[in-house]
């Protein structure tokens, strides 16, 4: 039984950090534990550490020590050969890696990168590695300047090699792929690998294949002038601005890379007024050449122009400068989010996750981990792409989500407001966001205004709603991007981070209304604490629920948890457990509960309960031994809004957990209301909940 994949490459620059990026939240949304190795990292630079690692332990927060996640340097390993101690590689490697085997699930080994192109024996030494550890390997080769023949070719001689040493070839990827020629690829994958290997093809992405201002600062030894906080605007092309400006400017490309020397003052003024143009497209920074520095009066103005891009000044020629920046072959850095999200959503699109999955993984792991919870999350949603509405589309956070969906390829996204002023918000702040992608609405002039308007008139004119008030109504954000749901123009509503709970649920209460059966309309968080996730509810909605209605919370929020992959185990919670306590308050709490077991008399639940009697295994088996429930509730239902209210905050702010949600329950499509203390990622959690809402539970 495997607990362990090797990542390996055949050349240089093959791509495979998206293969380790996207295996490794997969693993992390199906293992609970996973642990990441490099048997062999290059040199890093003096005060620098191995950027794979780096990234990797940093942004999937891993547990593990740096030094611990690598064996030697590539430099040591030469060095060893040279000794005559090649042995004692190997011996070490091993020794590492079992090391991090008894403390792991399951560990993602990520080969060698091939930096030193005459290296002969790299190859050789990654096969050896794979076959003395016995794990399984997969292959990545890139598609670069390479014929379809040629890369299936190239995959195949590295599979029979990998084979002949008796390494077990799980999945061979071919990276950076032209577009248009993956079917004629497949066809080669076909004829040559047989059906237990999985064959992936993923093509070349531009924005992942352009180098950021940052790798290009980075190796050129540039010094930032301005603009240090848009380092990582992607370079995706270059030109050299040597002609007269009225001449240059015709070649400006969409984020150009300027160079130019340092005292061509005409075209840096130039540049940075066809970048605020909408007649010009926009630039990714500009380099000024020969170590020349622009005149105060220049330095002067640029200090006062609103700047979307770094200028940088570097000590060669200009030539010299566009041949070294034509070589830089980009990597993914750790502060590079949008790169990052990218290689996953990439990842997941051309790879059968679950297959692959199903392959590497030959074991049940124990438990719903928060990494598996929303893991699963994001593969549920990418399985039917909805349609969801942002009213609040100015807002920094609504943004900042926004850039991080379209990455993710997750769902289709409106926002409403104004055009103009929301994409100068997204430019001011450096928020990467194709709004090409995406649909921004302003009420009032949209289309379907006149109609929304008389389909608001018809719902609520029996509550004396006047063609006249009908309008002010559709003006307001909420009331749109709730009638847009009504008639089918979006399939979920996300609002609050700026708006009070009642302003955003109102219309939905108005004219979307409650499910067939439902009376109550509730909410819940899931809390995703250190080693499980719970279900907590109602922390938003209900201040003083009776018997009946907390029933039916508690009814709402076990099926909300079975729907999300959490086996209800519902605690009603009051000040007292089982029979000792008495007062209205856990009287009420003591009929909900007989109600619910009336009711639904399979689901498991016990009340009343506290607290700490239904989440402390020790506590719960002392106070209630016969439970199902004590000390393994999963689902936690409030007597009250306030109990439940102060319980969610203090629980994430004093434990660090995060808190999805709220998700309403009720309602006959799916409205989700934010709190204004929220953050984008909280935006963004609560949008993939109510996309999946919208597919149905």
């Amino acid at each position: 039984m495997s607990k362990a994949v090797y990542i390996a490459t055949i050349e240089p620059n093959s791509g495979k950090s998206i293969v380790v990026l996207g295996m490794m939240r997969m693993l992390l949304g199906k293992v609970a534990k996973v642990g990441y190795f490099r048997p062999i990292i290059d040199d890093p630079r003096e005060g620098e550490v191995d950027n794979h690692i780096n990234t990797v332990i940093s942004h999937f927060e891993l547990d593990i020590n740096f030094k611990n996640a690598y064996a030697y340097t590539r430099s040591e390993v030469l060095q060893k050969y040279n000794q005559g101690k090649s042995g004692e590689i190997m011996d070490e490697i091993i020794r590492k890696y079992k090391n991090l085997e008894e403390k792991f699930d399951f560990i993602l080994v990520e080969g060698t990168d091939f930096s030193d192109e005459g290296s002969i024996i790299e190859f050789d030494i990654n096969v050896i590695i794979a076959k003395n550890l016995g794990i399984p390997a997969v292959i990545v080769a890139s598609g670069i300047d390479k014929k379809n023949k040629e890369i299936a070719a190239n995959l195949k001689l590295a599979f029979d090699t990998f084979s002949s040493k008796d390494v077990e070839v799980l999945a061979i990827v071919a990276n950076k792929v032209d577009q248009g020629g993956e079917e004629q690829l497949g066809s080669y994958f076909d004829k040559d690998f047989n059906k237990d290997v999985e064959r992936i093809i993923i093509p070349k992405v531009n924005s992942l294949i352009n180098p950021t201002i940052r790798e290009i600062v980075n190796e050129l030894d540039g010094k930032v002038l301005f603009g240090k906080e848009y380092l990582n605007n992607q370079a995706g092309s270059f030109g050299v601005g040597a002609m007269q400006l009225r001449n240059y400017l015709t070649h400006l490309k969409d984020n150009s890379l300027v160079i130019t020397p340092g005292d061509r003052a005409d075209v840096i003024l130039g540049v940075l007024q066809a970048n605020i143009s909408d007649n010009y497209p926009k630039i990714s920074g500009i380099i000024l050449t020969g170590d020349i520095i622009p005149e105060k009066s220049i330095l002067k103005l640029i200090e006062g122009v609103s700047l979307s891009f770094p200028i940088v000044s570097v000590p060669s020629g200009t030539f010299s400068i566009a041949n070294k920046i034509g070589a830089i072959k980009p990597k993914i850095y750790l502060d590079n989010l949008q790169k990052i999200n990218t290689s996953i959503s990439i990842f997941g699109t051309y790879v059968n996750e679950d297959r692959l999955a199903d392959r590497l993984i030959t074991f049940e792991s124990e438990g719903l981990t928060p990494r598996m919870f929303q893991y699963n999350l994001l593969r549920r949603a990418l399985q039917h792409k909805k349609h969801i509405v942002l009213p609040e589309g100015s807002d920094e956070r609504i943004l900042r989500a926004t850039s991080r969906l379209l990455e993710s390829g997750v769902v289709d996204i409106t926002l409403i407001g104004d055009d103009k002023k929301i994409k100068n918000k997204a430019t001011t702040l450096d928020i990467p966001i194709d709004f090409t992608k995406i649909q921004v609405i302003s009420p009032t002039k949209s289309p379907y205004f006149d109609e929304y308007v008389q389909t608001f008139y018809e719902l609520r004119k029996h509550k004396n709603v006047n063609l006249d008030m009908a309008k002010d109504m559709m003006a307001d954000v909420s009331y749109f991007g709730t009638m847009m749901i009504y008639k089918g123009h979006a399939d979920g509503m996300v609002s609050g981070a700026v708006h009070t709970t009642q302003h955003t649920i109102r219309p939905a209460l108005q004219f979307i209304k409650t499910k067939p059966g439902a009376n109550v309309v509730s909410s819940v968080f899931f809390m995703c604490l250190e080693d499980r996730v719970s279900v907590f509810g109602d922390c938003a909605i209900n201040p003083n629920p009776n018997a009946e209605q907390l029933a039916e919370i508690a009814i709402s929020s076990s099926e909300s948890a079975a729907a999300f992959g959490i086996e209800p185990k519902v605690a009603m919670l009051s000040y007292s457990s089982g029979t000792s306590g008495k007062g209205e308050d856990v009287e009420i709490v003591r009929a909900a509960t007989a109600i619910v077991k009336e009711k639904c008399p399979g689901l498991k639940i016990e009340g009343p309960i506290q607290y700490d009697a239904a989440v402390d295994m020790k506590v719960g088996k002392s106070k209630l031994p016969d439970s199902e429930v004590a000390g393994q509730a999963s689902v936690l239902i409030f007597p009250d809004l306030n109990t439940g209210n102060n319980t969610y905050k203090a629980v994430q702010r004093e434990t660090g957990a995060l808190a999805i949600g709220p998700m309403l329950q009720g309602l006959n499509k799916p409205v989700n209301d934010l709190s204004r203390g929220c953050t984008a990622d909280d935006v963004y959690n609560t949008v993939i909940i109510t996309a999946i809402q919208a597919k149905g539970l």
